[in-house]
C-alpha cells in the first residue's frame, strides 16, 4: 500500500515546518525541560520539537488548529500515552484549563514556533494567563523579536515592546535562517524567551488604563507627547510628572507611561468621586 505523503503547509494558517535539527536541539537546551513539567507546545506542525519534547517530558501537550496535522501527530508519537493534543485556535484557547484538568501545582511551560500571521495577538492573548505561565519560548519573526527587546529611542520601540516588557522579562536566544524551515519563508527568524516577572517592578495601578495610553500614544508616534495623547490628558498634566510634553512617545521609559497611566487612573478615581 502506498503511504500517504505528509501534509503540506497551509499558507492560511502561516506554516513554515522547522526542519533543522541543529536548530531543533538548540531550542530544546535553551528551554531544558523536565519530566514534571506542565508543557504546552502550540503549533507543532509535522512534531520536528514535538519528539525531543516528549523524550524529556512524557505527558507534554500541544494545541493544534490544522485537522490533517492531528491523525499524523498521534500516530508519531503513540508510544507516549499521556501525550495529549488539543485541536483549536491557540488565539481562543483557555490555557488555564490545562492547569485546572491536572493533579498538583505549578505553571504552564508555553512553547512554539508561530505563524508570522499571528504571533502578536497571540502574545498578548498569552499575557492574560499571568502568574500561570512560568516561561515562554517562541520562534518568531526576527523582526517582532527586535520589537520585543527594543529600547526608548529605538526604531522598533512600540506597543508591544512596552506591554511585554511590563508583564515579562525579554531574552533574544538566537537568530535563525530561512533555509531552516520548509518552505523557506522570506524574513529571518529568532528564538526569544519572556519570562513573567514573579513580582511587576513597575506595577500600574490600571493595566487596562495603562494598555489604552501606551496604544494611543503610538498610533501617533511621530507626534509630540502633548499632540499624541492630548485626548487623554493635557500637557500640563503631563509636564507635572517630570515628563517633557515635546517629545515623541519613542522616548518614553516604561516607567514614564506608568506614572502617565497612573496620574490618568487617579484622575479618573477623583472624577468619579465627585
Amino acid at each position: 500500500m502506498k503511504q500517504a505523503p505528509p501534509p503540506r503547509a497551509r499558507r492560511r494558517f502561516g506554516q513554515n515546518f522547522l526542519v533543522d535539527p541543529g536548530i531543533v536541539q538548540r531550542i530544546v537546551r535553551h528551554i531544558a525541560p523536565r519530566a514534571d513539567d506542565r508543557l504546552v507546545e502550540i503549533g507543532p506542525g509535522r512534531g520536528a520539537l514535538t519528539g525531543p519534547l516528549l523524550e524529556a517530558c512524557p505527558n507534554l501537550q500541544v494545541v493544534e488548529l490544522d485537522r490533517d496535522l492531528v491523525p499524523l501527530l498521534l500516530a508519531q508519537f503513540a508510544s507516549y500515552p499521556a501525550f495529549k493534543i488539543h485541536r483549536g485556535d491557540a488565539l481562543k484557547f483557555d490555557f488555564a484549563r490545562l492547569l485546572a484538568e491536572t493533579a498538583g501545582g505549578g505553571v504552564l511551560r508555553i512553547v512554539g514556533n508561530l505563524p508570522y500571521n499571528i504571533s502578536t495577538p497571540l502574545i498578548f492573548h498569552l499575557l492574560g494567563f499571568g502568574r500561570q505561565i512560568g516561561d515562554m519560548h517562541f520562534m518568531l519573526q526576527k523582526e517582532v523579536v527586535q520589537r520585543l527587546c527594543a529600547q526608548p529611542g529605538e526604531k522598533a520601540y512600540g506597543r508591544l515592546g512596552v506591554m511585554v516588557q511590563y508583564h515579562c522579562r525579554v531574552e533574544k536566544l538566537f537568530a535563525v535562517p530561512p533555509q531552516s524551515f520548509r518552505p523557506a519563508p522570506k524574513v529571518d527568524s529568532a528564538v526569544v524567551r519572556l519570562t513573567p516577572h514573579a513580582t511587576l517592578p513597575l506595577p500600574a495601578r490600571d493595566v487596562a488604563t495603562l494598555e489604552r495610553l501606551v496604544n494611543t500614544a503610538f498610533q501617533q508616534r511621530r507626534k509630540t507627547l502633548r499632540n499624541a495623547l492630548k485626548q487623554l490628558m493635557a500637557a500640563e498634566s503631563i509636564e507635572k510628572l517630570g515628563i517633557d510634553a515635546g517629545i515623541r512617545p519613542e522616548n518614553l521609559t516604561l516607567k514614564d507611561f506608568v506614572s502617565l497611566s497612573d496620574s490618568l487612573s487617579e484622575h479618573a478615581q477623583t472624577q468619579g468621586i465627585q
